[in-house]
């Protein structure tokens, strides 16, 4: 190759490297605590350039650069106390299977109508996502970044799944503007258009009466992976600010709440085993006169392992129902192959041994029918939906955040709440230990919410809603329905290629390019 040329290949591939960078960084700048959702089709619209007639080598290599560049800033809390032994390989892993999709979208961009199957399979690729490894991790799933976008009234009809393929498909679309004006300005104005005529669908009004909430910040003594080394303050702290809220009630100064919600880990010391943390948080029940979720660390009768639980407390009655989360988190609340992840750290030690629960069913306060999805759980479609249709008119986010200091977890998982309460068209309680608590209305605004590790009491009616959304009755149906068809797409296109390859000595047609970190330049 003369030296001119190869000099060519290597600024033409550094500038495609760079520019996948760049596309996957404005995705990660479209996610809260910015409001700059705009910035997610643009990212997938420098996808759609960079991919488009390459071959699935060069469309897997740039997929990871553009992963990196959407994955590493976003997942930064992750290794906010334990340093890069968690974040960097849980970024580059989540970037490898971006990369899987991004190969496969490569594949299909040649096919007529590309936007449409090249969107289709990136909505297959969040569906792999969010079940391999370890039980999935759907953390980044486009449509959690959209709570202040157009496309979020959408999620009221094919959840996050559709919200995704409608922001891919619109940026997409852009990015084959060039190419066939006509399909690209289609693929780009019918998503939003779609969104904003969705927004007739986003009902907010009380079908089944309202209730008062009240989401109970007490916060912790401090951040970090110890912020529970101190347990007994932590219970205080929650108790506390409950007698507050209790005496402010007395005085007129805040409304009596039908129901309380208290944060995940309010309580890590089992109340079950311990008569006077027990006494404690009766205490505080008996104070506001409503029935309390206290989110506790229960030690199972039986195999003496631990569990994550939420208590139901009742005024004049004490403990009455239990719910168990039934997501666990990977190398924290759980540690799969400790012993060889050992090798790289003895911080994997730290990870517990829970054990999950089966049951999504939540409780019965009062006129409300509450849906408890526990911290991480909220990022996992089935688990949220299977707890609505258990009979659930309001959702219940009890969180703890604590571990992850003042990073913007606290901020994309308030959007993930915010996604859910328009997908299944219920008011959504989020009550962390540290921040941010929040009360969110049935179309996904924010009417309430509180500081970073500061102690609060977030009081208002909120409406209860029976009525399932269109997502909540289809389930998971759409999602499949979206990655069948992308998965069909690229066969249908390597079954075409391989039927089209030239015979040797044969004339060849329009050459493939290549290119990017993983293919030849």
């Amino acid at each position: 190759m003369p030296p001119i040329r190869r000099r060519r290949d290597v600024r033409g591939t550094l500038l495609r490297v760079l520019l996948a960078a760049a596309g996957g960084g404005a995705v990660f700048l479209s996610f809260p605590p910015r409001t700059t959702w705009w910035l997610a089709p643009v990212g997938f619209a420098v996808l759609g350039v960079l991919l488009y007639g390459r071959r699935a080598r060069a469309g897997f290599g740039l997929g990871v650069v553009w992963g990196l560049g959407f994955m590493a800033p976003l997942l930064r809390w992750t290794g906010e106390f334990v340093g890069l032994i968690a974040w960097l390989p849980l970024a580059l892993l989540c970037a490898v299977l971006i990369g899987v999709g991004t190969a496969a979208m490569a594949v299909v961009s040649r096919v007529p109508g590309a936007p449409l199957w090249m969107a289709l399979v990136w909505v297959a690729d969040e569906a792999l996502r969010a079940v391999v490894p370890f039980g999935g991790f759907p953390w980044g799933k486009i449509a959690f970044g959209q709570p202040e976008g157009w496309y979020l009234p959408l999620a009221s009809v094919g959840g996050a799944p559709l919200v995704g393929f409608a922001v891919a498909l619109t940026g997409l679309g852009a990015a084959h503007l060039g190419r066939n004006w006509k399909l690209g300005a289609t693929a780009v104005v019918l998503p939003l258009a779609a969104g904003i005529a969705a927004t007739a669908l986003v009902h907010t009004d009380p079908d089944q009466g309202s209730v008062t909430v009240a989401a109970i910040q007490g916060n912790v003594p401090r951040a970090g992976l110890d912020f529970n080394a101190q347990r007994r303050a932590v219970l205080d702290n929650h108790v506390k600010r409950t007698l507050e809220l209790a005496d402010d009630v007395k005085a007129g100064r805040a409304q009596q709440p039908d129901l309380v919600i208290w944060p995940e880990n309010s309580s890590d010391i089992d109340p079950f085993r311990n008569v006077d943390a027990a006494a404690q948080i009766q205490r505080a029940v008996e104070a506001i006169n409503a029935p309390v979720a206290v989110g506790a660390v229960v030690i199972d009768q039986d195999d003496r392992l631990p569990r994550n639980t939420v208590v139901l407390y009742e005024p004049g009655i004490g403990a009455t129902d239990t719910y168990t989360k039934r997501q666990l988190q990977p190398f924290g609340e759980t540690m799969p192959y400790r012993s060889f992840f050992r090798i790289f750290s003895e911080t994997v030690d730290r990870a517990g041994t829970f054990q999950p629960g089966t049951d999504p069913q939540g409780f019965t306060m009062g006129a409300a029918k509450v849906a408890i999805d526990t911290c991480y759980e909220v990022a996992f479609d089935s688990v949220v939906r299977d707890s609505i249709t258990a009979g659930a008119n309001l959702i219940a986010i009890p969180t703890n955040n604590a571990t992850f200091g003042y990073t913007e977890m606290t901020y994309q998982q308030l959007a993930m709440s915010r996604l859910r309460a328009v997908e299944h068209g219920k008011s959504v309680v989020v009550a962390a230990t540290s921040g941010v608590s929040a009360l969110v209305a049935p179309d996904g605004s924010v009417t309430h919410r509180s500081g970073m590790f500061t102690p609060d009491a977030l009081v208002a009616t909120v409406p209860l809603r029976g009525e399932a959304t269109l997502a909540t009755r289809l389930g998971a149906w759409p999602e499949w329905v979206m990655t069948a068809l992308g998965l069909m797409a690229v066969a249908f296109s390597l079954t075409t290629k391989r039927r089209s390859r030239p015979t040797p000595g044969a004339g060849v047609g329009e050459e493939e390019t290549d290119g990017g970190p993983a293919g030849a330049a």
